[in-house]
């Protein structure tokens, strides 16, 4: 194994740690239901603002290496092995340009809503956001729309959309 060849390899390896944490870190930073501090969220909008930009860069660079080790490379059995790290890097770099954070968040579909009579998975002391209007009262849990973020009701005669 040539100098060159580690290099590329050592390259290739760098250029898909570094777009992985471009997308692994904002991620980590958000997850529902884990406390956030404003650090974390400045440095995870930070990075994902950046990274498609330059995960596209890594995989132009990832390609480029890519390239430059296969001709260099005089078996076929090591040239394989380099389309790992290149897919790995065009896989963020497509996830990159995707906005995951709607994934975690994502609302209900169809909704389905049930008088407080027939509720059994609402405990007492479990908190809710309650909305009353022309004398018509819900109540959503706060545990479904933190995961969903978006409910969307008539409640009285009129269209609403309950949001936590």
């Amino acid at each position: 194994m040539t100098i060159r060849y580690r290099y590329a390899w050592l390259l290739l390896i760098l250029a898909v740690a570094v777009a992985f944490a471009f997308i692994f870190i904002p991620a980590y930073l958000i997850q529902p239901f884990a406390p956030q501090t404003e650090r974390g969220i400045s440095v995870s909008f930070f990075l994902k603002t950046w990274s498609p930009i330059l995960t596209f860069f890594m995989a132009v660079a990832a390609v480029a290496i890519a390239v430059v080790a296969w001709r260099n490379s005089k078996r076929w059995y090591s040239k394989l092995p380099l389309t790992i790290p290149v897919f790995l890097v065009l896989l963020f770099a497509w996830f990159a340009q995707q906005n995951h954070f709607e994934w975690m968040f994502n609302p209900l579909a169809v909704a389905d809503f049930a008088t407080a009579d027939q509720v059994t998975f609402v405990k007492d002391e479990e908190m809710v956001l309650a909305v009353k209007i022309n004398g018509e009262a819900v109540a959503y849990p706060v545990s479904l729309l933190a995961y969903h973020h978006i409910a969307q009701d008539v409640v009285g005669g009129t269209p609403i959309t309950a949001t936590y």
